[in-house]
């Protein structure tokens, strides 16, 4: 039962929806004018509204804004031919009940274990949930929803850090050093690290357990190529599913919690989700967190961007 969490709760879609505004524009339909639940669609959004992992880990606020942030631009999207509405689907937000409780490793569990009941709970089989906001903490209980039966299970993921920290306590670095401890991440590939923002440890911990990992400036400075490397992955993988994960980071100048001036572009990174819809056979989900937009100005580019990703995703996902 999802009540008997403290600190978290679930909204559906039509409690979002009234909270939006939006305005039809006639002539025109738009995401805004269909966008609703639909329980068999393929594609589930699902928003996290939270910052708690970040901020345990030392980092800044404002990953609670990024799904609506969203949502808010993505409902102004066009609907036309070359983009079908009937695969996605609006499942809900979870949201921070209880703003005033202090951030804490315990409370970064307790979202855990709810992110995770909110996946087993309202997702049906063979459903893709694309998960938008939050800290990069909620990749752990979406790895333990996805591979829950402990097979076999790979992740890709874009980021400038490789957040396999030590597996201490429970916060936005160490999701993937959780999930490979316990054995729900059996193939964990990380791309673009930032070769100045990766610890001793995490680099000795990557290279102890033989993790395909990458370095930005291999890829600036042309000594590598991200499409020939997301190919030689989806290779390996051959049929294992697999969750991709693009952290926010990865964007120079982008409002994210670790805002970085070197980084990949918007368009870069479409071009890098295109590349991993149509090469990766059994995607699981698509997780994009860490977006931090605090003032207006940031709310309309984290929710353009973030509605360019969502919409690429969407048109090139192998069915």
């Amino acid at each position: 039962m999802l009540s008997k969490y403290e600190n978290f709760c679930f909204l559906n879609e039509k409690s979002i929806l009234e909270t939006q505004a939006y305005s039809q524009r006639i002539g025109e339909t738009r995401i805004g004018d269909v966008l609703s639940y639909i329980p068999e669609a393929r594609i589930q959004l699902l928003g996290i509204c939270e910052s708690i992992g970040p901020r345990v880990n030392n980092g800044f606020s404002g990953a609670e804004n990024g799904f609506p942030a969203f949502l808010e631009q993505f409902s102004q999207t066009q609907v036309h031919d070359s983009f079908d509405t009937n695969i996605v689907s609006l499942l809900g937000c979870i949201t921070q009940t209880n703003k005033n409780t202090q951030v804490s490793s315990e409370l970064v569990e307790e979202l855990d274990e709810f992110v995770y009941q909110v996946l087993l709970q309202k997702l049906r089989d063979n459903q893709i949930p694309l998960v938008i906001g939050g800290g990069h903490n909620n990749a752990l209980p979406l790895i333990r929803w996805a591979n829950s039966k402990k097979t076999e299970f790979a992740v890709v993921n874009i980021d400038p850090h490789a957040d396999t920290r030590n597996p201490d306590s429970r916060h936005s670095g160490n999701s993937f050093s959780f999930a490979l401890k316990e054995g729900f991440l059996t193939h964990y590939h990380v791309l673009g690290l930032h070769e100045a923002y990766n610890n001793s440890y995490i680099r000795k911990h990557l290279s102890d357990r033989n993790i395909f990992h990458t370095f930005f400036e291999d890829y600036l400075f042309n000594i590598r190529f991200i499409d020939k490397d997301v190919q030689g992955i989806s290779t390996s993988l051959n049929d294992i599913p697999c969750g991709l994960e693009l952290d926010m980071d990865c964007i120079a100048y982008f409002p994210s919690s670790a805002i970085s001036p070197s980084g990949w572009s918007l368009n870069e990174l479409r071009q890098i989700l295109y590349y991993l819809a149509k090469s990766i056979q059994n995607i699981s989900y698509l997780h994009l967190p860490e977006s931090a937009p605090m003032t207006a100005a940031d709310h309309k580019l984290t929710g353009k961007a973030l509605s360019y990703l969502v919409r690429d995703f969407i048109s090139h996902l192998k069915v």
